[in-house]
């Protein structure tokens, strides 16, 4: 394995503050030759011997990515990427000394950013890491803002809520009165308490925040 590269360390950050790098592979020298460069990087290293002893520990909401060996005892690689399929936070890149056509398509398809072969190249390890690590960051921003968005929403009422699924889908508040069977200055009052509790400074903010609790990220355009 040609890990041998030498990597200033990036910044001064405490170890709770690193990007966390995880590397599920059973080949004990294998990790601990990533585990040295991906330190000497300013990155933390998180070393797991089997898929099973991944899954074991918490999920955890930090920027980083997981190195993920394919041919592991036990649970394989494929089968350990299916299970954390809903961990966007944590893009996935494969390794394996003898890769298949097969089994790379089907590790890009679920989402995989790389499939590396070994005998691994430092600088080709560094770069997919990277990258995967600034997509970690941005869909962390992302679950937050997510998170935020339901949070106020759950604060909503229920007539509260009818009113702004009525207004965001094009309804005037005569017609979401009709709707509803109450008046428009009923309405329109509670049309201001759900906008001031969602914190929508317009009605376009509005549809963008519904479009993401909705998880159409792609039509939303701000929050």
């Amino acid at each position: 394995m040609n890990l041998s590269l030498n990597v200033a360390a990036r910044g001064t950050a405490s170890n709770a503050e690193l990007p966390v790098v995880c590397v599920v592979d059973s080949d004990t020298a294998a990790s601990a030759a990533l585990a040295g460069l991906l330190r000497s990087a300013g990155w933390q290293p998180d070393i797991f011997d089997s898929a099973e002893e991944f899954l074991a520990q918490p999920r955890r909401m930090v920027a980083g990515c997981l190195l993920l060996e394919q041919n592991l005892p036990g649970a394989c690689g494929l089968d350990l990427q299916k299970q954390i399929a809903d961990r966007v936070e944590l893009p996935v890149i494969f390794m394996s000394s003898s890769p298949d056509v097969h089994t790379t398509v089907q590790a890009m398809k679920s989402g995989a950013l790389e499939f590396l072969t070994k005998p691994l190249m430092g600088d080709v390890v560094l770069h997919a890491v990277s990258y995967a690590i600034e997509r970690s960051r941005s869909a962390l921003v992302q679950l937050m803002q997510i998170r935020a968005l339901q949070s106020r929403y759950e604060s909503l009422s229920r007539r509260e809520r009818e009113v702004m699924h009525l207004v965001v889908a094009g309804r005037l508040n005569k017609q979401v009165g009709g709707d509803l069977g109450i008046s428009e200055i009923t309405v329109k009052a509670h049309r201001g308490k759900m906008m001031r509790k969602m914190q929508a400074a317009s009605f376009a903010q509005l549809v963008n925040m519904v479009a993401y609790l909705r998880g159409d990220h792609a039509e939303a355009e701000s929050v």
